[in-house]
């Protein structure tokens, strides 16, 4: 399958949301003075009266969040690295946000292992993990600019916390104008019979390039791209891993609680399964290059080949 290089999906995102406020007056956004990278500069250009600059003060940026979700009724959007939202305001979201079940949308720009030249610091790929184990939290990875806008859309429709894990770089496109995003729910990308294989955000897109390495090996992989997180469909997890008895999961995150652990919790409880967890092992990352950081990192499509690779060898 050939893809269509397309977006970034910060700036589906800053599309998106002003689209959106152009239809609702109760969307506002607060930038914690990252705009021109996570590009709320967007919406700031288009609703300046409704655009919030705090600065660098990430956990009373999420606390004046909360206020306005819960006092005024608004429909607050929070947005930096996901560094800065998981990290630095890990407390205020957890107490003021996730406790109450705020009704505020967190664009966590930058996550992941691409985030340019921002420094290891900023490098965010534990983040799924963290999220995804707070009570209330609905977590969401879109795979390209089409699905990114489709969840927002979403997202705005769902009273309740959501946080989004939104790539920095030019993103394939694996989706067509018609597709319909729905919280909770997976997408068959590709049907197969050999072995199931997860996968979710712009890292799909390897994946689909691995699928059709594997393929002329004579090797049918079935994929299945995973855009929530959390909540996840069991039943169509279960279903997807029993089409095959062998799974692997491959994520642009740690594997240690990630995509590849919401999986494997769901397979133990309700289809035992063989599970292989392909991704960034517990470590901390290094800036550089991407296509440097995806080779030293195990994430390029080859990898995930050989990851498959391995675990059909295994399970003969």
């Amino acid at each position: 399958m050939t893809l269509t290089m397309g977006k970034p999906l910060r700036v589906a995102m800053g599309e998106a949301i002003t689209e959106a406020a152009n239809h609702n007056d109760r969307i506002v956004v607060l930038d914690g003075d990252t705009g021109s990278s996570t590009r709320t500069d967007i919406f700031e250009a288009a609703h300046q009266d409704r655009f919030f600059q705090l600065g660098i003060a990430e956990m009373n940026m999420f606390g004046m969040a909360a206020g306005m979700a819960t006092v005024e009724g608004l429909i607050p959007i929070v947005s930096t690295f996901s560094a800065f939202v998981v990290s630095r305001a890990h407390d205020a979201i957890r107490i003021l946000i996730a406790q109450p079940k705020a009704n505020v949308k967190m664009m966590a720009g930058y996550a992941g292992l691409l985030a340019g030249s921002t420094g290891k610091t900023h490098l965010m790929f534990d983040d799924v993990p963290i999220m995804r184990a707070m009570a209330h939290m609905t977590v969401i990875a879109p795979g390209d600019e089409i699905e990114t806008k489709a969840a927002i859309n979403a997202s705005l429709e769902y009273d309740g916390p959501v946080y989004f894990r939104l790539t920095r770089p030019n993103t394939p496109i694996l989706f067509d104008e018609d597709y319909k995003f729905e919280i909770g729910k997976t997408v068959t990308v590709r049907e197969g019979s050999d072995v199931t294989v997860f996968s979710s955000g712009p890292h799909t897109a390897r994946v689909i390039e691995a699928a059709d390495l594997l393929a002329g090996e004579g090797i049918d992989v079935h994929l299945v791209h995973v855009p929530t997180i959390k909540p996840l469909a069991e039943d169509e997890v279960v279903a997807a891993a029993n089409k095959t008895g062998l799974v692997v999961t491959t994520e642009e995150g740690t594997i240690v609680g990630g995509l590849g652990g919401a999986i494997a919790e769901i397979l133990s409880q309700h289809s035992p399964t063989p599970v292989k967890l392909h991704g960034i092992n517990d470590i901390f990352g290094e800036s550089g290059p991407d296509k440097a950081l995806l080779e030293k990192y195990g994430l390029t499509s080859h990898h995930v080949a050989t990851a498959v690779r391995e675990h059909l060898a295994a399970n003969k």
